[in-house]
């Protein structure tokens, strides 16, 4: 039997200290009961006590065999010190690359009780066997998941996962998005390899250590994972990324959205939104406009963050128009250029537009011809 013992967090407003949650998180523990009983990973410091309390009503005065250590960061290992004062014959499974880490987390703890296991390995529980496969930069290097033989069942740890707690509902798309994007896109070659591993497997359900259980459907969710690890675009549109400091570069961008008319797209203001979520739509879609004035040579700062996160996280196979703004040089095109000069399957299209102060009549053709190829990409 599998028991969900996780919590769900209202008080984060920035996780990982960046990525805005303003639907909470959830942080998943599982409980296997069996003849021998095992817990799937703890959770954050914060809710320690009521992860340990969730537990204690579900183990009705019996004690954990074994605690499951699929991932290291923070969020859900926090908590294994508390659990072995509280559960201290309880042995702690995990890899060559996890013990070394508890140590570094917790100098003081002694673990009087562990089992290393290898790639492949299983883990005997009685009815339930746990059969562990590494996950090597999904997306820390001690990460693995498990697969339970018998209810066809894997764990997960991070990937699957979203922003948002249990107690909210959303659309599971869009906050699983940024997620992946934000904390798992860089990682795409080793997400890949993974899916390589578990290709024979036959998934009932999915559970991760953030969001729901998935157990319906499960193809969606993981051919959204193939797209995103393997950075094709997810949709037909445009995402249209850009600054103005003095409105005439949105004014361009005014124009852009009226002729694009009924044409998908979205836009972000780079100094005004999420950039977490800017940054993911970009990803989204086939085509990318970045629209900035010149700024001391080069972009503008909100435009700056907004190609270091494309960069980070391995942006490739897209579309690229440009619409520059400069009273002196207008540069931003040189510079974008000079930015993704080491990306990918990048296509720039020859329809830039560049403005000298304010919108013109020669501008005006320029968006006109731009929309034209962004319909054509």
């Amino acid at each position: 039997m599998i028991k969900y013992v996780g919590v769900n967090d209202h008080q984060v407003d920035l996780f990982e200290g960046q990525y805005k949650v303003p639907n909470g998180m959830s942080y998943n523990s599982y409980l296997l009961l069996d003849e021998k009983i095992a817990v799937m990973d703890t959770v954050d410091i914060h809710f320690s006590d009521e992860w340990i309390m969730n537990l204690q009503k579900e183990l009705k005065g019996n004690a954990p065999d074994y605690l499951v250590v699929l991932h290291m960061e923070p969020d859900h290992s926090a908590s294994l010190q508390n659990f072995i004062k509280t559960f201290p014959n309880t042995t702690i499974v995990g890899n060559a690359k996890t013990f070394p880490m508890i140590t570094q987390f917790f100098p003081e703890l002694a673990l009087n009780h562990k089992l290393e296991v290898k790639d492949g390995e299983i883990l005997d529980l009685g009815s339930i066997k746990l059969k562990f496969v590494f996950a090597p930069m999904v997306h820390w290097p001690e990460v693995m998941i498990a697969y339970d033989l018998t209810n066809k069942a894997l764990f997960s740890a991070d990937a699957f996962g979203k922003f948002g707690a249990l107690d909210v509902e959303e659309d599971w798309k869009e906050e699983a998005r940024r997620y992946y994007i934000g904390i798992v896109g860089k990682y795409g070659v080793p997400v890949q390899t993974l899916f390589k591993k578990v290709a024979g497997l036959e998934i009932q359900t999915i559970y991760p250590l953030h969001g729901p259980i998935l157990k319906e459907n499960l193809n969606y969710y993981l051919d959204l994972y193939q797209t995103w690890s393997s950075y094709q675009p997810e949709s037909r549109g445009v995402c249209i990324a850009y600054t103005s400091i003095y409105g005439n570069t949105k004014k361009a961008i005014d124009l852009l959205v009226k002729e694009l008319g009924d044409y998908p797209c979205e836009t972000f203001d780079l100094a005004r939104c999420d950039m977490s979520l800017a940054i993911s739509k970009a990803f989204q879609y086939e085509t990318l406009i970045i629209a900035s004035p010149t700024y001391n040579g080069g972009v503008f700062p909100p435009v700056e963050a907004f190609l270091h996160g494309l960069i980070e996280r391995g942006y490739q196979n897209r579309h690229i128009g440009i619409i520059e703004n400069g009273s002196w040089v207008p540069a931003v095109k040189k510079y974008i250029y000079q930015y993704f000069e080491k990306s990918k399957d990048i296509t720039f299209m020859e329809e830039n537009v560049t403005i000298k102060s304010s919108l013109n009549n020669e501008n005006i053709l320029q968006i006109e011809q731009l929309v034209k190829a962004i319909k054509q990409a």
